[in-house]
């Protein structure tokens, strides 16, 4: 079996590629957007939590992307990657709901202490270190978040982040540089051994 690589997603070269799906999903299969959603989620969920003060806020703001793509998949101009051009849904659908709430804030029904289950191979420290940062990326203004977020974690190129964010490349400069250094100020206890256990 041969394997083809698109957007840094293996895919065996018997099945459609994401092109394929959306455009299948356009002609009218019932099945071929669920399928491209399958090999996204995971992704698309990550970049809804990281761009996002809250899981709900994630999740109703996945959901809308996730609608807004369906929707609108007759208008994707293939000049991006499929899973590129719905990542830039889900960071822009994350965005708006955070100006929404600016003016109409909401308040969480779960409990402040609600966490998914943890798969065995993380550790307490761990889970604990990645509070420690989400923290930190949460008190970013949310243009600083989604930029440092694109760049540093989901490891997208300044060109790349640039155009998934619809700004220009030295807007995602500038937004990393200041997102870094008030990370850096907010992290750095950690430089100290004893603060990482």
């Amino acid at each position: 079996m041969s394997y083809l690589s698109e957007d840094s997603y293996v895919i065996a070269a018997t099945e459609p590629s994401d092109l394929e799906l959306l455009r299948a999903h356009v002609g009218g299969d019932r099945q071929a957007f669920a399928v491209l959603l399958r090999r996204h989620y995971d992704h698309l969920w990550h970049t809804a939590l990281r761009t996002s003060y809250t899981r709900e806020d994630a999740a109703d703001a996945l959901q809308e992307a996730l609608l807004s793509a369906h929707r609108t998949a007759a208008r994707f101009r293939a000049d991006a990657a499929v899973r590129s051009w719905l990542h830039t849904i889900v960071v822009n659908a994350c965005l708006d709901r955070i100006r929404r709430n600016k003016v109409r804030p909401t308040v969480s029904l779960s409990g402040e202490d609600d966490v998914e289950p943890r798969t065995e191979r993380d550790t307490i420290a761990d889970f604990e270190m990645s509070m420690v940062i989400d923290r930190a990326l949460f008190a970013l203004p949310p243009e600083q978040r989604a930029a440092v977020v694109a760049v540093d974690v989901e490891g997208y190129s300044v060109a790349d982040a640039a155009r998934l964010l619809g700004v220009p490349e030295g807007t995602i400069k500038s937004r990393c540089a200041r997102a870094r250094l008030k990370l850096a100020q907010r992290l750095e206890f950690l430089r100290d051994p004893g603060n990482r256990t």
